[in-house]
């Protein structure tokens, strides 16, 4: 069995580029380990998690916001149940649609583990312990990554969870303890929260969400806490003891008194770490650096034929980020130009307000001393959002001092995760503050604010 291209793994990277590559005439295989495909995002991360939280945002605007909109519910009474399958249904649908379109693209696919034995070859190992070795011109690596433990602490799965487990809650817990305050812990302890549990963060760092803008940082932990969220931040876990009540002793980061918290369940999301186990990428002689294989521009490892892309290799890790390199290392291996802007990247956090962010920060711009410009316009201007009663929030536009291009959007706002788009689409073409501020948009739309921050870069916001 020979390929022109092996891809192992089928996340949102591999299976893409398994694709892509079959549309250039490529002989592509996959090898997946698991029975289904679309690895850790489609099947217990980011389609699983947005079916509980729009779920759950459902279940809090029945009870909470309808009557201000003049309609008169009973109160709503939670079958988790019947969520749960609405998630699961969703999951379905989306593995069962990557399958479809491997058929339809005439991707060959594996179901095993599969390593590199050598340049060139493939083994892939079944759940029985059977083997096969195959033959391909190309390797691309895209095997995703894994959720980074915490020292001293076993996850069960059942009383003190992963992502993975908080997804499958079989009821609803009185208090919950979320380890991390970044993306994946806030998503989903935004959804337990919602559906009735008491949730605590507790962060090493002093603020949320490291990494994003500061100012949408700080709004959105004072909307957080307003929702019902305690944070313990500059702290840390030291101690997580099982029991009927699971206790988690925790310490401030600098040192000082410990303090023990209450737990029914203990959700440890302190990030994740590259997958690269068992791929026989030492024998292979892949060279790595810190858990990560090293690539160059074009995707490419040290070791001739074999390349890597997603959340093994450097950059962030997002599954549109992986997506495009799975594209790019596609075309690239066929004989075509792919090319990644990692400059232009969208991060967003699917809470309620969403949060959406692409480019630099006034942090990353302050340290690298660039100068610019700020525009700002908050949602409780905006129509659209008053009549939604969705006016949490801000739309923040950076842009270059001297030349106006815009260098980064941060919002935190209902649909924020969509309304950033126009602003990478405005970013890959090099536009500035202006060309956005002169874009006409639909009226009242809450993109309209998004013009407006433009506009207030050169101090001309009409409504505010």
């Amino acid at each position: 069995m020979s390929y022109d291209l092996i891809v192992i793994g089928t996340g949102p990277g591999g299976y893409v580029c398994a694709i892509r590559a079959a549309q250039l005439g490529l002989k592509v295989a996959v090898v997946e380990k698991r029975k289904t495909y679309g690895g850790t995002c489609l099947n217990i991360g980011c389609i699983p998690s947005k079916a509980l939280l729009y779920a759950s945002e459902m279940f809090e605007e029945a009870g909470h916001g309808f009557e201000a909109l003049g309609i008169q519910v009973s109160k709503p009474t939670l079958d988790l149940k019947s969520m749960m399958k609405h998630k699961d249904d969703t999951v379905a649908a989306n593995v069962n649609g990557v399958a479809f379109l491997f058929k339809k693209n005439k991707v060959e696919t594996f179901t095993g583990t599969g390593a590199i034995t050598a340049p060139g070859k493939v083994s892939v190992t079944a759940d029985d312990g059977a083997s096969q070795i195959l033959e391909t011109k190309n390797i691309v690596i895209a095997t995703g990554s894994d959720v980074a433990p915490l020292p001293g602490v076993t996850i069960d799965e059942k009383t003190i969870v992963s992502s993975t487990g908080a997804l499958t809650l079989e009821s609803v817990p009185t208090n919950v303890v979320v380890v991390g305050a970044g993306v994946i812990g806030l998503e989903l302890g935004s959804v337990w929260a919602r559906l009735g549990s008491k949730v605590t963060v507790v962060e090493y760092l002093d603020r949320i969400l490291p990494g994003m803008d500061n100012e949408i940082a700080k709004q959105f932990q004072r909307i957080l806490e307003k929702q019902g969220f305690t944070f313990q931040l500059s702290h840390k876990v030291t101690k997580v003891e099982s029991g009927n009540i699971t206790k988690v002793t925790i310490e401030p980061s600098a040192g000082g008194e410990a303090a023990v918290l209450n737990a029914d369940v203990v959700l440890v999301a302190i990030g994740r770490r590259p997958f690269t186990e068992g791929l026989g990428l030492e024998v292979a002689g892949v060279a790595m650096e810190r858990g990560r294989v090293v690539i160059n521009d074009h995707f490419a490892t040290n070791v001739p034929g074999i390349y890597a892309i997603g959340d093994v290799v450097r950059g962030p890790m997002l599954a549109h980020k992986a997506e495009d390199e799975g594209v790019a290392v596609a075309e690239i291996i066929a004989g075509q130009h792919g090319h990644v802007n990692y400059d232009v990247i969208p991060g967003v956090v699917y809470t309620s307000p969403e949060i959406a962010a692409v480019g630099k920060t006034e942090e990353e711009l302050k340290t690298a001393g660039i100068a610019y410009k700020v525009g700002r316009f908050p949602f409780t201007a905006n129509g659209r959002a008053r009549a939604m009663r969705h006016s949490d929030g801000f739309v923040k536009v950076l842009a270059d001092a001297t030349t106006d291009r815009v260098l980064g959007v941060h919002m935190i706002g209902h649909g924020a995760g969509e309304l950033i788009s126009e602003c990478c689409v405005l970013m890959e073409f090099g536009g500035s503050a202006e060309d956005l501020a002169r874009t006409c948009h639909a009226h009242p739309t809450m993109s309209e604010a998004v013009k407006e921050a433009a506009m207030g870069v050169d101090k001309r916001s009409i409504h505010m």
